[in-house]
Protein backbone atom coordinates (compact mmCIF):
# COMPACT_ATOMS: atom_id res chain seq x y z
CA UNK A 1 0.00 0.00 0.00
CA UNK A 2 2.93 2.47 0.94
CA UNK A 3 3.97 1.30 -2.62
CA UNK A 4 0.99 2.55 -4.42
CA UNK A 5 1.09 5.78 -2.27
CA UNK A 6 4.33 6.90 -2.77
CA UNK A 7 3.79 6.65 -6.61
CA UNK A 8 0.55 9.39 -6.50
CA UNK A 9 2.31 11.53 -3.95
CA UNK A 10 3.70 13.60 -6.77
CA UNK A 11 0.30 13.80 -8.48
CA UNK A 12 -0.59 17.23 -9.49
CA UNK A 13 -2.89 19.45 -11.07
CA UNK A 14 -1.06 19.42 -13.97
CA UNK A 15 -1.19 15.18 -13.92
CA UNK A 16 -5.05 15.63 -13.16
CA UNK A 17 -5.81 17.81 -15.90
CA UNK A 18 -4.06 15.61 -18.53
CA UNK A 19 -5.67 12.21 -17.56
CA UNK A 20 -9.03 14.00 -17.27
CA UNK A 21 -8.36 15.47 -20.57
CA UNK A 22 -7.73 12.19 -22.41
CA UNK A 23 -10.16 10.91 -20.53
CA UNK A 24 -12.71 13.38 -22.39
CA UNK A 25 -11.10 13.05 -26.24
CA UNK A 26 -11.74 9.53 -25.80
CA UNK A 27 -15.12 9.45 -24.67
CA UNK A 28 -15.88 12.43 -27.50
CA UNK A 29 -14.57 10.09 -30.17
CA UNK A 30 -16.45 7.41 -29.07
CA UNK A 31 -19.62 8.92 -28.78
CA UNK A 32 -19.18 10.45 -32.33
CA UNK A 33 -18.41 7.16 -33.94
CA UNK A 34 -22.12 5.44 -31.83
CA UNK A 35 -23.73 8.42 -33.25
CA UNK A 36 -22.64 9.20 -36.96
CA UNK A 37 -24.90 6.62 -38.58
CA UNK A 38 -27.95 8.21 -37.00
CA UNK A 39 -27.03 11.67 -38.36
CA UNK A 40 -26.38 10.36 -41.63
CA UNK A 41 -29.49 8.41 -41.97
CA UNK A 42 -31.44 12.33 -40.97
CA UNK A 43 -29.30 13.84 -43.39
CA UNK A 44 -30.43 11.45 -46.32
CA UNK A 45 -34.13 11.87 -45.14
CA UNK A 46 -33.52 15.10 -45.52
CA UNK A 47 -32.23 15.16 -49.17
CA UNK A 48 -34.82 12.71 -50.06
CA UNK A 49 -37.54 15.26 -48.57
CA UNK A 50 -35.89 18.13 -50.96
CA UNK A 51 -35.80 15.71 -53.79
CA UNK A 52 -39.52 15.17 -52.85
CA UNK A 53 -40.45 18.78 -53.76
CA UNK A 54 -38.00 19.59 -56.27
CA UNK A 55 -39.81 16.73 -58.01
CA UNK A 56 -43.19 17.64 -57.42
CA UNK A 57 -42.73 21.07 -58.33
CA UNK A 58 -40.32 19.98 -61.90
CA UNK A 59 -43.61 17.10 -62.72
CA UNK A 60 -46.38 20.20 -62.23
CA UNK A 61 -44.45 22.62 -64.52
CA UNK A 62 -43.76 19.80 -67.33
CA UNK A 63 -47.39 19.00 -66.78
CA UNK A 64 -48.93 22.17 -67.60
CA UNK A 65 -46.54 22.63 -70.35
CA UNK A 66 -48.70 20.07 -72.07
CA UNK A 67 -51.65 20.46 -71.32
CA UNK A 68 -54.52 23.16 -72.36
CA UNK A 69 -54.91 26.81 -71.16
CA UNK A 70 -57.47 26.57 -68.90
CA UNK A 71 -55.52 23.55 -67.25
CA UNK A 72 -54.56 24.39 -63.15
CA UNK A 73 -52.04 23.33 -60.90
CA UNK A 74 -52.97 20.85 -58.17
CA UNK A 75 -52.93 24.17 -55.84
CA UNK A 76 -55.28 26.06 -57.91
CA UNK A 77 -52.90 28.51 -60.01
CA UNK A 78 -53.38 28.80 -63.49
CA UNK A 79 -50.70 26.72 -65.24
CA UNK A 80 -50.10 29.51 -68.16
CA UNK A 81 -50.35 32.29 -65.17
CA UNK A 82 -48.37 32.88 -62.21
CA UNK A 83 -48.07 30.93 -59.05
CA UNK A 84 -48.06 32.05 -55.91
CA UNK A 85 -45.42 30.60 -53.70
CA UNK A 86 -47.76 30.17 -50.34
CA UNK A 87 -50.05 28.42 -52.02
CA UNK A 88 -47.34 26.05 -53.35
CA UNK A 89 -46.13 25.61 -49.69
CA UNK A 90 -49.75 25.31 -48.60
CA UNK A 91 -50.60 22.47 -50.62
CA UNK A 92 -47.02 20.49 -49.88
CA UNK A 93 -47.49 20.84 -46.20
CA UNK A 94 -50.69 20.03 -46.07
CA UNK A 95 -50.99 16.99 -48.83
CA UNK A 96 -47.32 15.75 -49.10
CA UNK A 97 -46.51 13.43 -46.48
CA UNK A 98 -42.84 14.45 -45.41
CA UNK A 99 -41.56 14.35 -41.78
CA UNK A 100 -38.90 16.11 -41.03
CA UNK A 101 -36.42 14.31 -38.57
CA UNK A 102 -34.87 17.17 -36.66
CA UNK A 103 -38.01 18.42 -35.66
CA UNK A 104 -41.87 16.94 -35.11
CA UNK A 105 -43.51 20.45 -36.22
CA UNK A 106 -46.10 20.05 -39.15
CA UNK A 107 -44.66 22.67 -41.24
CA UNK A 108 -42.09 21.25 -43.82
CA UNK A 109 -41.32 23.89 -46.26
CA UNK A 110 -40.95 28.01 -45.73
CA UNK A 111 -41.29 30.81 -47.67
CA UNK A 112 -37.94 32.63 -47.89
CA UNK A 113 -36.72 35.61 -49.27
CA UNK A 114 -33.57 34.27 -50.31
CA UNK A 115 -33.43 30.41 -49.92
CA UNK A 116 -29.50 30.29 -50.25
CA UNK A 117 -28.84 32.49 -47.03
CA UNK A 118 -31.25 30.08 -45.00
CA UNK A 119 -29.67 26.60 -46.51
CA UNK A 120 -26.46 28.35 -46.26
CA UNK A 121 -26.91 30.00 -42.81
CA UNK A 122 -24.60 33.01 -43.95
CA UNK A 123 -23.84 35.80 -42.29
CA UNK A 124 -24.03 34.61 -39.02
CA UNK A 125 -28.05 33.61 -39.80
CA UNK A 126 -29.37 31.00 -37.89
CA UNK A 127 -30.88 27.89 -40.03
CA UNK A 128 -33.53 25.55 -39.59
CA UNK A 129 -32.23 22.53 -40.35
CA UNK A 130 -34.26 20.03 -42.20
CA UNK A 131 -36.56 22.65 -43.54
CA UNK A 132 -36.91 23.49 -47.22
CA UNK A 133 -37.10 27.11 -48.06
CA UNK A 134 -38.41 28.21 -51.08
CA UNK A 135 -38.51 31.85 -52.71
CA UNK A 136 -41.02 33.80 -51.33
CA UNK A 137 -41.44 35.74 -54.97
CA UNK A 138 -43.88 34.04 -56.93
CA UNK A 139 -43.26 32.29 -60.30
CA UNK A 140 -43.78 34.28 -63.27
CA UNK A 141 -45.07 32.69 -66.29
CA UNK A 142 -42.38 34.25 -68.49
CA UNK A 143 -40.26 31.34 -70.08
CA UNK A 144 -36.67 31.04 -67.56
CA UNK A 145 -38.39 32.39 -64.43
CA UNK A 146 -36.86 30.85 -61.66
CA UNK A 147 -37.60 29.00 -58.06
CA UNK A 148 -34.75 28.95 -56.02
CA UNK A 149 -35.47 25.69 -53.15
CA UNK A 150 -32.90 25.49 -50.42
CA UNK A 151 -32.25 23.34 -47.13
CA UNK A 152 -30.42 22.79 -44.67
CA UNK A 153 -28.95 18.79 -44.27
CA UNK A 154 -26.95 19.12 -41.34
CA UNK A 155 -25.18 21.44 -39.13
CA UNK A 156 -23.15 23.73 -39.87
CA UNK A 157 -25.52 24.24 -42.74
CA UNK A 158 -22.15 26.66 -44.17
CA UNK A 159 -20.01 23.30 -44.63
CA UNK A 160 -19.66 21.79 -48.18
CA UNK A 161 -22.14 19.52 -48.87
CA UNK A 162 -24.77 20.08 -45.49
CA UNK A 163 -26.98 22.17 -47.82
CA UNK A 164 -29.30 21.44 -50.78
CA UNK A 165 -29.67 24.27 -53.67
CA UNK A 166 -31.75 23.90 -56.76
CA UNK A 167 -33.49 26.14 -58.86
CA UNK A 168 -36.43 25.18 -60.77
CA UNK A 169 -37.29 27.20 -64.18
CA UNK A 170 -40.26 27.59 -65.92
Amino acid sequence: MKLLFNRFKNFGLLEALVIFSAVYVVSMLLWTATTRSAVQEKAETVKLNHNKVVDFINSEINRCDQGDENLKTKWGDPCKGEWFSERVINYINQNIKIINPYSLKKEIIKQAQDPRIQAEGKAGQSTEIGIIFLSSKNFSSEAGSEWVIGTCVKSPCVAAGNNELTSVYR
